[in-house]
């Protein structure tokens, strides 16, 4: 077994970890941080279950070696609530009813962050397009969109978006 040692930043905390060289971020989150937001889906970059933000991009961590974190910074749906707070996204999800079994909420909530970074006011279009990566069998996708636009309201009505148009957390 090789093993690489890396530096990462997960939800903001720093690490220095020695990971075997085949493991996952999927794995490493899971097993070695206990972050289980990050769900196991289809295993092969299909579903978007595991979809967490590197550096502010979206990627399937099923798809990607942790030994390619070394000086990244990695969120999970874990990380998105501050202070005891709910992040927007995670509010207008509930007040949507885009939650049902709830297996691919994480993964969505990852996927609509990146989303509302690229687009502060999204349209349906641009909210199908964006969010096609991610599968759900139980909501039909209408209350997502409709938690995605809602959560663009309330981010630019609190002001939340920084000078690059990200979303502040």
């Amino acid at each position: 077994m090789q093993t690489v040692d890396i530096r990462v930043t997960v939800n903001g905390q720093d690490y220095e970890k020695t990971v075997d060289c085949c493991q996952t971020l999927l794995r490493f989150l899971r097993e070695e941080l206990f972050l289980t937001s990050v769900k196991e889906g289809c295993n092969e970059g299909e579903c978007g279950a595991c979809t967490v933000l590197v550096d502010g991009m979206p990627v399937n961590s099923c798809l990607v070696l942790a030994a390619e974190l070394d000086g990244k910074s990695v969120l999970t749906a874990e990380g998105l609530a501050q202070d005891g707070r709910l992040h927007p996204l995670q509010e207008a999800f509930i007040e949507a009813g885009a939650i049902q079994c709830g297996y691919c909420t994480p993964g969505m909530l990852m996927s609509g962050i990146a989303l509302l970074n690229r687009y502060p006011h999204p349209t349906r279009e641009q909210i199908r397009k964006e969010m096609e990566g991610n599968l759900c069998r139980c909501t039909g996708y209408a209350r997502i969109a409709d938690a995605v636009l809602l959560a663009a309201e309330k981010i630019n009505a609190r002001g939340l978006y920084g000078e690059n148009s990200e979303v502040l957390l």
